[in-house]
């Protein structure tokens, strides 16, 4: 089941988007060369390891690009891929195949990049209640792509976009004048403007769980930037009253031991700015 975010809207104006920038007036080269009416076929072909993603994607670009394109799906979203797997096979115009080649590629080779380390990290903290969620870290105009990368892998997806959730980081809760006042002038604009988003707060050490507490009325608190005992400490005190984000800094080394402290959620931003893409090509046969 694709998330809400994967609109037939979004995901069209996406590829019409791609499109525009890559091909503008004509891909020239295969306009050139190939026959009028010259028809192929193409593999794709996996050379790496990992988790594949971007299938159900590469089928939309392929029909949008041209509806007489015929796509054969061998491998779905979220299976694992070895070296040597081909994850689908593409037939029709040869010029329409190339084309969206590089589209297809672009695409499939960063998400599934992002599914293989988001797959790989959870796995790590199954033992534990928390779940790894991506960040607002995304490059932009490709969002959608990688957000959805990181459902494939496993992952939970953390608010889409700033208009989907409140979030009130450090800067926020400072420019506001504390924590008591963001949170307060935060729920009196969603009741005067009549909107039911749920609201997140940034603590950065044990004053400010007390007082976020104190004053109540959000959803979820992100431990930023804690040490291990602290967090601990954190997530013991707040107990199910509010579910509970750790963020900041955290990488596959420290992974394991924030999930142990007893959160509910691991946020990292590692998982789409800093990830290797798959080694995947597309081979006419």
């Amino acid at each position: 089941m694709r998330p809400a975010y994967l609109t037939e809207e979004a995901l069209d104006t996406f590829i019409k988007s791609a499109f525009a920038e890559d091909i503008g007036p004509g891909d020239y080269s295969s306009l050139a060369s190939i026959p009028e009416g010259k028809t192929g076929k193409a593999r794709l072909l996996i050379k790496d390891e990992g988790i594949l993603a971007g299938v159900d994607m590469a089928t939309l670009v392929f029909k949008s690009f041209d509806p007489t394109l015929e796509v054969e799906v061998l491998i779905e979203d979220g299976a694992e891929v070895k070296h040597g797997d081909i994850g689908l096979i593409v037939s029709g115009p040869a010029a329409s195949i190339l084309s969206s080649e590089r589209l297809v590629l672009n695409c499939m080779q960063r998400m599934s990049g992002i599914a293989t380390l988001t797959h790989r990290l959870t796995q790590q903290i199954l033992h534990t209640k928390a779940r790894l969620m991506d960040t607002r870290k995304t490059t932009p105009n490709f969002r959608l792509m990688e957000k959805w990368a990181v459902h494939l892998g496993g992952g939970a997806n953390h608010r889409f976009a700033l208009y989907d959730m409140i979030m009130l980081k450090d800067n926020h809760v400072d420019f506001a004048g504390g924590i008591r006042a963001a949170i307060e002038r935060t729920k009196a604009y969603l009741e005067t403007n009549n909107l039911n988003l749920k609201i997140e707060i940034e603590t950065r050490n044990l004053k400010e769980v007390e007082e976020v507490m104190a004053v109540g009325g959000v959803d979820f608190i992100m431990l930023d930037n804690m040490d291990y005992e602290t967090m601990r400490t954190a997530v013991n005190l707040i107990g199910d009253r509010y579910l509970t984000e750790a963020s900041g800094g955290i990488t596959e080394e420290t992974l394991v031991d924030v999930a142990e402290c007893g959160v509910d959620y691991i946020s990292m931003g590692a998982l789409t700015h800093s990830v290797k893409s798959m080694d995947i090509s597309l081979k006419a046969f």
